[in-house]
């Protein structure tokens, strides 16, 4: 498959980092109780790479990736995208949420150009870039359909689509598979390798899979809650791509299981 070759050929940019997250902190208040959700959280990504973020529930994951898109506000640090600080939602940073909400009176092809619309494009062109992203996830042949008629993997897809379309510098995405049946995420977890090799994509994404984790990234970032902060990176070894291989059993797959688990396992007590 060509995705193959060039997932093999393609390193990230070992340069400057395209998107850079200093010293981020979040906190909630409720009652007499506050909740350090980020405490210091400093991540820097380059260009092409595909990093995830792995941690228990109430870790500050999907806090740090809203605060990233500017959906919620951070109370310190400072973010950079390109080289320029972020302030507020960004046009160069596309969000993939685990509930797509797909409107049911629109069809694929409309939900898929949503975002284009919002943002001014005339129809024609928002059309035309919907319909080219469709192709990429297989789903042309459905785009006229309301989004109603489609599995739980396809919807999945449309959003993936949707966030296509609009040429993001970033994509982030919030546990897209989280909902989804073993066999049905297995699959969509390939065809987002593919893209990404494809595309030359920047991911961030959102998970409380070791093993999709490890399937999907470059890096992986684990998080420790209460405080939420990221307590190690590491770095997945691993050649690609990994669906040409007995990836699951391989050694340093087992290896760097293990260490993750344990590491986790060990902030969840307080160990750490």
């Amino acid at each position: 498959m060509t995705a193959t070759a060039t997932a093999v050929a393609r390193e990230p940019d070992q340069g400057r980092a395209l998107l850079e997250v200093v010293e981020v902190c979040k906190m909630f208040s409720g009652g007499e109780r506050t909740v350090v959700a980020l405490d210091r959280v400093t991540l820097r990504v380059r260009r092409g790479e595909f990093v995830c973020l792995v941690g228990p529930s109430g870790c500050g994951k999907t806090t740090l990736l809203r605060i990233i898109d500017g959906l919620d506000e951070a109370d310190a640090g400072t973010m950079f995208l390109d080289g320029q600080q972020l302030t507020g939602v960004s046009r160069d940073m596309a969000y993939v949420f685990q509930d797509i909400n797909l409107l049911p009176w629109r069809s694929v092809l409309d939900n898929v150009a949503l975002g284009l619309e919002v943002r001014g494009l005339p129809k024609q062109e928002r059309q035309q870039r919907a319909m080219e992203v469709l192709e990429m996830v297989g789903l042309a042949d459905v785009a006229k359909s309301p989004p109603y008629t489609l599995s739980g993997g396809m919807q999945q897809r449309v959003g993936v689509a949707r966030a296509l379309a609009m040429h993001p510098k970033v994509f982030l995405m919030d546990e897209p598979f989280g909902q989804l049946d073993n066999f049905t995420r297995e699959g969509l977890q390939v065809e987002l390798a593919r893209l990404w090799a494809e595309l030359g994509a920047t991911i961030v994404f959102v998970t409380h899979d070791v093993d999709e984790a490890i399937f999907l990234g470059d890096r992986i970032a684990l998080f420790h809650v209460n405080p939420g902060r990221i307590t190690e990176i590491v770095d997945v070894d691993l050649p690609r791509p990994r669906t040409e291989y007995d990836f699951r059993s391989d050694p340093r797959t087992l290896e760097l299981r293990r260490h993750i688990t344990q590491h986790l396992e060990v902030g969840r007590l307080g160990g750490r």
